[in-house]
C-alpha cells in the first residue's frame, strides 16, 4: 500500500511538474498579444476590408486589352487580410496605478500560420477546405500602441487546387472559417502568439 502511495504522489509530481513547465514555457512574457480588429479582402479590391469575406475563385476583368466588357478575362487574384494587434501587460498592477509598458515589452510579429475549417466538421484539405500554409508578415508592437499589420489571407495557388478549383462555373458555395494565428517575440526573446477567426465563403462571383 505504502509502495503504490509513493508511486501516487510520484506520478502527481510529475504531472504538475510537467503541467508548471508547460506554462513557463508558453507564458513567460509580460505581455499577451490582442486582436482588436480582422479583416479580409479580395485581391481584385484589396481596399474593401471587411470583418467577413466572399472570396472568388475567379475575377472577370474588362481591361486592359484584349480584355473587354463583351470578352471578360478570368483572373485567379489572391485575396488578402488586416490585422490590428496590440500587446497588453499581463500585470497591471492596480487601476489606479497601472503598470506603464517599456521597449522590452515590444513584440515582433514575424510569421503567421492560416488553416480552414467547415461548421460541419468536414475539414480534409484538399478535400473539403483548401490547405493551410504558413507565411511571413513582420512589424512589431511598440510600447503601449498598436500594429497593423497586412497578410495574404487565401493563395491564388488554392483556388487552382481542390477543392475551389471545382466552384469555377459552379453555382456551389463553400463557406469556412480562417483561423490565423500570429507568432512573434518580445525584446527578450520570449514566444508569444495569438489567434483570430474570420468567415470565408468560396464561390464562383465572377459577375457581382
Amino acid at each position: 500500500m505504502q509502495r503504490l502511495i509513493r508511486i501516487g504522489s510520484l506520478a502527481a509530481f510529475v504531472a504538475a511538474t510537467v503541467s508548471c513547465g508547460d506554462v513557463a514555457r508558453d507564458g513567460r512574457s509580460p505581455v499577451y498579444l490582442v486582436i482588436d480588429q480582422l479583416q479580409g479582402a479580395p485581391g481584385s479590391k484589396p481596399s474593401n476590408l471587411t470583418s467577413f469575406m466572399i472570396s472568388s475563385v475567379v475575377t472577370a476583368v474588362t481591361t486592359p486589352p484584349p480584355c473587354a466588357p463583351t470578352t471578360p478575362c478570368l483572373v485567379v487574384y489572391n485575396d488578402v487580410g488586416s490585422v490590428t494587434l496590440r500587446a497588453p501587460l499581463k500585470d497591471v498592477v492596480s487601476t489606479t496605478t497601472p503598470s506603464a509598458p517599456t521597449s522590452n515589452n515590444e513584440v515582433t510579429i514575424n510569421r503567421y500560420h492560416v488553416s480552414y475549417r467547415r461548421a460541419d466538421g468536414r475539414n480534409t484539405p484538399g478535400v473539403d477546405v483548401p490547405y493551410g500554409f504558413d507565411g511571413a508578415a513582420t512589424g512589431t508592437v511598440v510600447a503601449g500602441g498598436s500594429l497593423v499589420l497586412g497578410f495574404e489571407l487565401v493563395r491564388n495557388v488554392a483556388k487552382e487546387e481542390n477543392p475551389l478549383v471545382r466552384l469555377v462555373g459552379n453555382p456551389a458555395v463553400i463557406t469556412t472559417i480562417a483561423d490565423i494565428t500570429f507568432y512573434g517575440a518580445d525584446r527578450v526573446g520570449n514566444a508569444i502568439s495569438v489567434t483570430g477567426s474570420m468567415q470565408v465563403d468560396f464561390g464562383d462571383f465572377r459577375n457581382q
